[in-house]
């Protein structure tokens, strides 16, 4: 129960970026329990062992126009642009699954082993969790097709499933970092309402 609940903090910190699943350097650093400073020196130490799919550097406009993925008011007020003191004067970087199992090979430290076994079945599990979302959504689209009914119970009930199917509201803010919940598949079929609506518009 506790590795599953300890997996569960992970999902939340892993965010969606530039098309790939990643979760920051910071977050990384806290359940390696190193800090997030000796965490980059090892990234820049070993540099050439990041390629771009295992770990990138966000840019501004990407810190900037993330609002919707990031807290970006928690992420801003680390970073800090001018010399002044307090705050990270650097920009975040974004490991993948890839990436963070590296960074646990580089600070060789037993705690971050173990704890990158944890990561990689959080990201696992995510995907699957992925996966049988997008596959019920499309299930789901496929059998309202088929059928050709003015019930309104049964109206209301693919409405209610497709409820069931959008993300659920974001968390408050956790304490290993800036909390992005991935966009899970969403459904998009056009309701038996409106179906019905514009086939009595074409009626003379």
């Amino acid at each position: 129960m506790a590795s599953n609940r300890k997996i569960a903090g992970i999902e939340s910190a892993i965010y969606l970026l530039r098309g790939q699943r990643v979760m920051l350097d910071s977050d990384l650093a806290a359940i390696y329990r190193v800090t997030t400073k000796r965490l980059n020196e090892q990234l820049k130490r070993n540099r050439n062992r990041f390629p771009d799919d295992f770990a990138f550097q966000l840019t501004t406009e990407e810190l900037r126009n993330s609002k919707s993925q990031i807290a970006t008011s928690s992420l801003m007020s680390q970073f800090v642009t001018s010399s002044g003191h307090g705050g990270r004067r650097k920009l975040p970087w974004a490991f993948t699954e890839r990436g963070a199992i590296m960074l646990a090979s580089v600070l060789n430290s037993d705690i971050a082993v173990q704890a990158s076994i944890r990561v990689v079945r959080a990201f696992v599990r995510l995907r699957q969790m992925v996966a049988a979302n997008a596959q019920l959504a499309a299930k789901l689209e496929e059998l309202e097709h088929r059928l050709d009914s003015h019930d309104e119970a049964i109206v209301d009930l693919f409405a209610a499933l497709k409820r069931l199917l959008e993300p659920p509201e974001p968390p408050k803010r956790r304490e290993i970092g800036f909390h992005v919940r991935e966009r899970t598949a969403r459904y998009h079929a056009q309701s038996n309402k409106s179906k019905i609506k514009n086939r009595n518009s074409k009626i003379p």
